[in-house]
């Protein structure tokens, strides 16, 4: 399960993000319940808006984020984007604790740190391949999603702590002083160790290239499709838990903080899962999908704070399976040229969906209460399942056959599957 961490720069590398990605969702939890209730009357819309300002960024700056990720050195870009990151966190966090801080100040912070995470989201992702042998990629890209996850449990709970006992403007500057221990790391990697992919050679049409390359593959295509339908209606949980904790159960900082740890519980499980399969297997992300529309309208109906929080652990186990999987699906089956610019789409289509699907989940929470909110997280989960069963259909061959007095599902045979997913993962089977 654990086998990437025998090198020594993903050690290094897993140790500083750890310590960030604490430091991120701290500010993340801090930033949704000032703007919840400090700065509306508790307000999901304006929570979304938020959201949709913080990852629009992904989809407007995808022909250059792309580029960026294939063509410059993906350690330095990182060392830039994650300096950045933490001067802003810095600002914001000056003007919460002074008392200054306002509601059209918090959008602007938000779309300045989107705009930054475009670049910093596939370099990030293509990163890990530098930092692990070809075999240990899926488990890498597991562990990094446990990494996240775990950070996920630790951060909003001390957030809640402290918002309640000191302010929000002191967990905004915690989580600027968390992103030197990223810059370290990045520091004190061993270069001569790193196994860094053919740096792509800038040619005319090379910003579509990467989407030529998606065009020819049904299997990524699909997964493309699954991702937007669930991250744009169905990932937004920083409204679903702040809504259903202040306006349903009438919680207050600790408890909200207390539901996004424990709803992380679900997420590391989900990701630790993942690492211990030697690949990712695509008929995953069809039952993720499905597990994950009943999870959310589980969710939706459960009568009480921690019957609530039970249904999250379900939730974050079948979205971190889901979304484990999808990212190491393709980046396993991605040329190594091209991995950077596939991969910004992913990102894109994964955190870009947002600007369309937090505003409109903010305003169903509004007008009709959070758990109809939940109910369109659901229907996103359950609509994922319905495309990947298509895809199964149509490329896979499948179908249904009683043997042995059960139904079984059936997939084609090896050589249908291969001239349907294509060369590029067929080879990555074979391999």
């Amino acid at each position: 399960m654990f086998r990437s961490l025998n090198g020594i720069n993903y050690r290094i590398w897993a140790g500083g993000a750890l310590v960030s990605n604490v430091g991120t969702w701290m500010q993340r939890t801090a930033q949704d319940w000032i703007v919840l209730t400090q700065l509306t009357h508790n307000n999901a819309t304006a929570v979304g808006f938020v959201m949709a300002l913080q990852f629009g960024p992904q989809l407007l700056l995808l022909p250059v984020t792309g580029f960026a990720a294939d063509h410059l050195d993906r350690r330095k870009l990182l060392m830039a984007t994650q300096g950045i990151m933490g001067a802003l966190g810095l600002g914001l966090g000056i003007l919460t604790v002074t008392g200054q801080v306002q509601l059209w100040q918090v959008y602007v912070f938000a779309l300045l740190l989107g705009c930054v995470a475009a670049f910093d989201a596939p370099a990030r992702q293509t990163f890990v391949s530098e930092l692990v042998e070809g075999p240990n990629l899926s488990n890498a890209v597991a562990l990094n999603s446990a990494s996240f996850n775990v950070a996920r449990m630790i951060g909003p709970a001390v957030a809640g702590l402290m918002v309640a006992a000191v302010g929000a403007g002191w967990v905004f500057l915690i989580n600027a002083a968390t992103f030197g221990a990223v810059l370290l790391s990045l520091k004190f990697l061993r270069i001569r160790e790193l196994h860094p992919a053919p740096r792509a050679r800038r040619t005319r049409g090379g910003l579509a290239e990467g989407f030529r390359y998606v065009w020819k593959r049904p299997d990524i295509k699909v997964i493309l499709i699954m991702v937007f339908l669930i991250g744009t209606f169905g990932l937004n949980f920083p409204i679903f838990i702040s809504t259903m904790s202040v306006s349903v159960f009438h919680k207050g900082a600790g408890e909200f903080g207390l539901l996004s740890s424990i709803m992380a519980i679900g997420s590391v499980v989900g990701a630790l899962l993942s690492a211990r399969r030697e690949r990712p297997r695509v008929a995953l992300l069809f039952a993720g999908a499905a597990f994950f529309g009943a999870g959310c309208a589980i969710a939706a109906l459960m009568p009480n704070y921690w019957l609530f929080a039970v249904a999250l652990v379900a939730v974050g186990i079948a979205s971190q399976t889901l979304m484990t999987t999808a990212n190491g699906v393709v980046q396993m089956t991605t040329e190594p040229k091209l991995r950077g610019r596939v991969m910004a789409i992913y990102m894109a289509i994964f955190m870009g969906g947002t600007p369309i699907g937090a505003p409109v989940v903010g305003w169903v929470a509004d007008a009709f209460g959070p758990r109809w909110a939940l109910g369109v997280a659901a229907a996103s989960g359950f609509a994922a399942a319905l495309v990947g069963v298509f895809y199964l259909i149509k490329y896979r061959n499948l179908r249904v056959e009683f043997r042995s007095w059960r139904l079984q599902f059936v997939l084609g045979d090896r050589e249908d599957v291969e001239e349907a997913l294509g060369a590029g993962e067929a080879a990555a089977q074979r391999a």
